[in-house]
C-alpha cells in the first residue's frame, strides 16, 4: 500500500489490447520529471508492476515537422513555413521566434544534387532555373538547445521565366563602412543608364512568422538616382541589424529587385585610423590621441571600447633604433626620459578586442627635443630656486609675527610695574594705553604748606597751588612739579624774612 501511494492511472490507458499509449493528456509540467509503470491483465492474473520509467517530457520530446507552403513567381520561389506547433492548443516550446529553419531543395532529376539555405519564415529561393521543378522539405532547429527537429514531407513545384531582362538588374551588392560611414555598391550590366531606388527593412521583421514584404522602405536620399552608389548612413542604429536592397526601373512598368545584402552595423563597420598630436615638457613627451571619426563621435567611443597601441622610436640616420610598444585606454600617453636634441616619431592603432578589429596606423608624427643642459646645473638652478621662493615667503612672515607678538607681549604682560605711591596701596594694577579705561571722577584740589621761622612762628600760606586735575594726574603734578615749587617758595620765604 506504501508503494501504491500517489500513483494514479492513465486514462484512456486501462486495459489496452496495444502496446503503446498515448499520455499527453496527463502531463501538467513539461520542465518536470514524471515517473511511469505498467504491468500487464490476463483474465484474473495480473503480472507485477515493471520498472520504473523516469522522463523528463522537455529533455525525450522531438521537434515535430513543420509545414511548407511553396509560390513560384518571376523565376523564383517564394517559401512560407509555420512553426511545428502552430494548430496545437498545447505547446512545448512557447517562443516561435526561436526557432531556426533548414531548407532543403533540389532538382527533380536523376542527377539532383542537394543543396541547403538558412531561411527566415518567409523566404525567397532565387537563381533556379526557368522552366524547372525543383522539390522542397524543411526542418525547425533549436540552436540553443541543440535539438533538431524533423523535416517536414516534400513539396515539389515548377519555376517560371523571369519577367525582366537581367541586365537591368542591379548586381554585386557590396558594402564600404568607415568610423560609422556606410556605403552601398553595386554594378550594372545594362549599356543605358537607369533609374535606382535603394530599399531597406529592419531585420527583426524577417523573424516573424508573416510576410514583411510590404515592410520595405526607401533610404532617404537614395531615390530616382542614376549614380551606383548610396550612403545610407542615416538608418543606421546602434542596435538591430538590417536589409537592403536596389530597385532598378527602365521607363514605367519595368523594374527589377537585386538579390539582398544583410548590415550588421557593428560587425561591419571598419575602425579608422586615430588622429595624433605630440606636445613636449620637460622630459616627458605627450602623445595626444583623437578616436577615429573624431572626439564628437560617441558611438565609436562607447560601443567598441577602444584602446590604442603606440609605437614610437628615435629617428636618427646614423642609426637604426628600435621600435618600442606601448598600450593605452586613454587618449594621452607619455614617454619619459627622452633625449636631447634628438627627433622622436610616434604612430598610433586604435583596436577592440570585444569586435576583434583593429585600424590602420596614424600617419607618423614626430618632434625634435630642444638642447639639453647639463645636470649639475638643473640641479643647482633647482636648488637656488627653492631658496629664493622660501626667503621670499618666509622673511615676511616671521617679520609680522613677531611686530604681533610684541604688541601681545606689551600688551598683556608688561615688563615694569608702577610705583605703589602712584596707584596707591591695594590700588588696581596699572592699565595699559593700548586698552581702554573707565573716564575717572575730577575733584577740586587746595594745597597749603607752612613753614616754621627761626623765632619759631608759624607762617601760612594758602592757595598756593590750585588745579583741577583727575586722581592720577594729580599724583603724577605731585610728583614732578610740585617739588619744584616747594624749592621756589622756601626761597622766597627766606627772602622776606630776611
Amino acid at each position: 500500500e506504501l508503494e501504491d501511494a500517489g500513483w494514479q492511472e492513465l486514462p484512456g490507458c486501462q486495459a489496452v489490447a496495444g502496446t503503446e499509449c498515448d499520455f499527453s493528456s496527463a502531463i501538467t509540467e513539461y520542465y518536470d520529471a514524471h515517473y511511469v509503470r505498467v504491468r500487464a491483465h490476463t483474465g484474473d492474473s495480473v503480472s507485477p508492476w515493471s520498472e520504473i520509467l523516469e522522463m523528463v517530457p522537455e529533455h525525450v520530446a522531438q521537434i515535430g515537422p513543420p509545414e511548407l507552403e511553396l509560390q513560384s513567381t518571376n523565376g523564383v520561389i517564394k517559401v512560407r513555413v509555420s512553426p511545428p506547433e502552430a494548430n496545437q492548443r498545447k505547446k512545448m516550446w512557447f517562443d516561435d521566434l526561436s526557432f531556426k529553419y533548414n531548407l532543403v531543395f533540389w532538382e527533380n532529376s536523376s542527377q539532383a544534387q542537394l543543396q541547403r539555405k538558412t531561411i527566415f519564415p518567409v523566404d525567397t529561393v532565387d537563381d533556379l532555373a526557368p522552366d524547372t521543378t525543383y522539390c522542397f522539405k524543411v526542418q525547425a532547429n533549436l540552436p540553443m538547445d541543440a535539438k533538431q527537429g524533423l523535416f517536414s514531407p516534400i513539396s515539389c513545384v515548377k519555376t517560371t521565366q523571369k519577367a525582366v531582362n537581367d541586365l537591368l538588374c542591379a548586381t554585386n551588392l557590396s558594402v564600404l563602412a568607415l568610423n560609422m560611414k556606410f556605403l552601398l555598391l553595386w554594378n550594372t550590366q545594362d549599356k543605358q543608364q537607369g533609374n535606382y531606388n535603394v530599399q531597406y527593412l529592419v531585420g527583426y521583421l524577417k523573424e516573424l512568422n508573416e510576410d514583411s514584404s510590404d515592410k520595405w522602405l526607401s533610404v532617404p536620399g537614395c531615390e530616382n538616382i542614376t549614380s551606383t552608389w548610396c550612403n545610407f548612413s542615416s538608418i543606421i542604429t546602434s542596435t538591430g541589424f538590417y536589409y537592403l536592397r536596389v530597385q532598378a526601373r527602365e521607363g514605367h512598368n519595368k523594374s527589377c529587385l537585386s538579390r539582398e545584402v544583410r548590415i550588421d552595423p557593428l560587425e561591419t563597420n571598419g575602425i579608422g585610423p586615430p588622429g595624433v598630436r605630440l606636445d613636449l615638457s620637460d622630459t616627458l613627451l605627450h602623445i595626444l590621441i583623437s578616436p577615429p571619426g573624431g572626439a564628437e563621435d560617441e558611438f565609436m567611443r562607447d560601443h567598441y571600447d577602444l584602446s590604442y597601441r603606440i609605437l614610437y622610436w628615435k629617428n636618427s640616420p646614423d642609426k637604426e633604433e628600435e621600435v618600442k610598444q606601448k598600450e593605452v585606454k586613454q587618449t594621452i600617453a607619455t614617454v619619459p626620459d627622452l633625449s636631447p636634441s634628438t627627433l622622436y616619431c610616434v604612430k598610433v592603432q586604435a583596436f577592440s578586442e570585444p569586435y576583434n578589429k583593429s585600424s590602420a596606423y596614424s600617419q607618423q608624427e614626430c618632434i625634435h627635443t630642444p638642447a639639453g643642459t647639463p645636470l649639475p646645473l638643473i640641479i643647482f638652478g633647482i636648488f637656488m630656486g627653492a631658496l629664493l621662493v622660501v626667503l621670499l615667503v618666509a622673511t615676511p612672515l616671521v617679520f609680522v609675527f613677531y611686530q604681533a607678538y610684541a604688541k601681545i607681549k606689551y600688551v598683556f604682560f608688561p615688563s615694569c610695574q608702577p610705583p605703589l605711591n602712584i596707584e596707591g596701596f591695594g590700588a588696581q594694577p596699572f592699565s595699559s594705553p593700548y586698552l581702554p579705561t573707565a573716564e575717572e571722577p575730577v575733584e577740586n584740589c587746595c594745597v597749603i604748606e607752612s613753614m616754621i621761622t627761626e623765632d619759631g612762628n608759624q607762617i601760612d600760606f594758602t592757595d598756593y597751588k590750585h588745579s583741577k586735575q583727575s586722581s592720577r594726574d594729580s599724583g603724577n603734578y605731585s610728583n614732578d612739579d610740585n617739588t619744584s615749587g616747594s624749592k621756589g617758595s622756601k626761597e622766597t620765604l627766606e627772602k622776606e624774612i630776611l
